[in-house]
């Protein structure tokens, strides 16, 4: 599928439950629920941690706050990788496609990223 603006000539595999094209799960399906962040743990970009939970053996790892440059968060709508800290600052919009994504996201970022005391960068 040919997309303008991918900005990778592949898109990465995304695992989960009940997963759309979109990267939405049985978890999270809404409209802007289509980002699919890499585990620091497998290196596997799962649709949420509810599904990496359930699918994997092992104990999940966040991301380091010295990897933020780290390309670990996929948008569904036009398969671009975003670096962590692209991702943390976007104002919850693709800066490839637009598309918007959901800004509640934000209060799992602990799960994926290691979060300083003040809850951000």
């Amino acid at each position: 599928m040919s997309n303008p603006h991918q900005t990778s000539r592949h898109r990465p595999s995304v695992s989960g439950l009940s997963l759309t094209p979109s990267t939405q799960c049985q978890h999270y399906h809404s409209p802007l629920d289509i980002i699919a962040i890499q585990h620091f743990c497998c290196r596997k970009f799962y649709a949420c941690a509810k599904c990496h939970e359930t699918l994997e053996t092992h104990h999940p790892e966040v991301w380091p706050r010295d990897q933020r440059e780290a390309k670990a968060v996929l948008c569904g709508k036009c398969g671009r990788v975003l670096g962590v800290n692209e991702y943390m600052a976007c104002g919850s919009q693709c800066p490839g496609c637009g598309e918007g994504f959901n800004p509640a996201c934000k209060g799992h970022w602990s799960l994926y990223f290691e979060m300083g005391d003040d809850g951000d960068k």
